[in-house]
């Protein structure tokens, strides 16, 4: 495929870039996740004995998931101090967009009438290195993250809660947004209510049905407030929120397969999206896997898993854009996409099916805007600790050093042919 075809289908302002989240990548935040990462380090590391045995490489992580230090993210990859030279990574990958999250805990630490000049000033400084060098910069104003004392009066669980996260938006915008055009108001709603109140794997670690379906009303809430609150900016921005989208899919003929597939992105898409589908400025796609339908059950293929047992379909990308194209008629980001893929042997490849899924969207008239990877550099994958590795550089924990892994290198001389004129 010659360079100027692929200029002509990724026009100069597509966004090539990669997404990391505060959280997994600064290191010393205090907030409800860091507590809960101290009291649970230790049972964390003894479960993993039963609960993550199956895995196709447990053997290869064994050592590092038995270790309860694993467990807490502390410096995690140190990116708070040393972002900068972490932009100068995504210079090298001729990535032009970085996708980062603002933490919360960090800004009002102690309480809502609290407000932490010196970590304001550190994200303003932050924004300013990333234009610099060229790089546009997408916001993400929570990812899954908050601060203590929030998490204490009952966190997105409290209707009343809802106004002390969108006054934080709103003035952390007002302050930073200067120089911003795509927001991201919630990351990834679905991922948080699953894991934190239904299977109870993360903070708070509630198993109730209703209080899940309170959560995700009050986050939805919130993205809508928000979005109204940032209009009246006054500024160019394209607001979004998050969402993990799975390409559901029938695997046989039979009806009730087809409508099983059909179900599952009636209840996990189509209803939340019909509840936000006018505040949003252009989608943003979570993507990592594919369920397949044999009638109403999940049956994975498992041809391919990922290093934390995911059943790896990258290819199917171009259905969840292709759905969203023909049904909501909106831009898309693809804000998250990536494996676990330690020793680097599926990323390649996982990168090739997705281009040429990217390519097959835009040849059908999608109006994808940008790719983001996951994740620029190794990072603290919650509950399971810092044992994943999802990055394009390899991060040495001890060192803090980072290191190119081959599929990033491979991926940079794509981005450097589809850029040429």
């Amino acid at each position: 495929m010659s360079s100027s075809f692929l200029h002509q289908l990724f026009p100069e302002d597509f966004l090539w870039g990669a997404s990391t989240s505060a959280h997994q990548v600064e290191g010393g935040n205090h907030n409800q996740w860091s507590e809960w990462e101290d009291m649970n380090a230790l049972a964390l590391s003894k479960q993993s004995v039963y609960k993550d045995e199956w895995l196709p490489r447990w053997r290869r992580f064994k050592d590092e998931a038995l270790e309860p230090q694993n467990y807490i993210s502390g410096q995690a990859s140190d990116h708070y101090r040393r972002y900068e030279s972490d932009f100068e990574l995504i210079a090298r990958l001729n990535m032009n967009a970085f996708r980062f999250s603002i933490e919360w805990s960090r800004i009002q630490p102690h309480s809502f009438k609290d407000w932490d000049n010196n970590a304001v000033r550190h994200y303003k400084e932050y924004l300013l290195a990333l234009k610099a060098r060229g790089i546009e910069p997408v916001v993400t104003l929570w990812h899954f993250t908050h601060p203590v004392w929030f998490e204490k009066q009952g966190g997105f669980a409290n209707y009343n809660n809802i106004k002390y996260f969108t006054n934080f938006a709103d003035k952390i915008m007002r302050e930073i947004g200067q120089d911003v055009r795509y927001v991201i108001t919630i990351n990834e709603p679905d991922t948080f209510v699953y894991n934190s109140y239904r299977i109870a794997s993360w903070p708070p670690q509630k198993h109730t049905f209703l209080e899940s379906i309170e959560v995700y009303r009050n986050l939805l809430i919130a993205h809508k407030i928000i979005y109204k609150k940032l209009r009246k900016h006054k500024r160019p921005y394209l607001i979004s929120f998050a969402k993990t989208y799975a390409a559901a899919y029938a695997g046989d003929d039979r009806w009730v397969s087809k409508f099983g597939a059909w179900l599952q992105r009636f209840l996990r898409d189509s209803l939340v999206l019909y509840q936000v589908k006018h505040r949003l400025d252009f989608i943003a796609v979570n993507y990592y896997f594919a369920d397949r339908y044999i009638g109403f059950q999940t049956d994975q293929p498992n041809t391919h898993q990922s290093d934390i047992g995911w059943s790896m379909e990258p290819e199917r990308i171009a259905d969840v854009l292709q759905w969203l194209h023909k049904t909501y008629k909106k831009p898309i980001l693809i804000t998250e996409n990536g494996l676990a893929d330690a020793d680097d042997r599926r990323r390649k490849w996982w990168l090739q099916l997705t281009m040429k899924s990217l390519i097959q969207a835009r040849q059908n008239g999608v109006k994808l805007f940008g790719y983001l990877h996951w994740s620029l550099i190794d990072n603290f994958e919650w509950a399971l600790g810092k044992w994943p590795r999802f990055g394009l550089y390899a991060v040495d924990y001890k060192t803090m050093k980072r290191t190119p892994r081959p599929s990033a290198l491979w991926f940079a001389k794509i981005i450097a042919k589809v850029r040429e004129s």
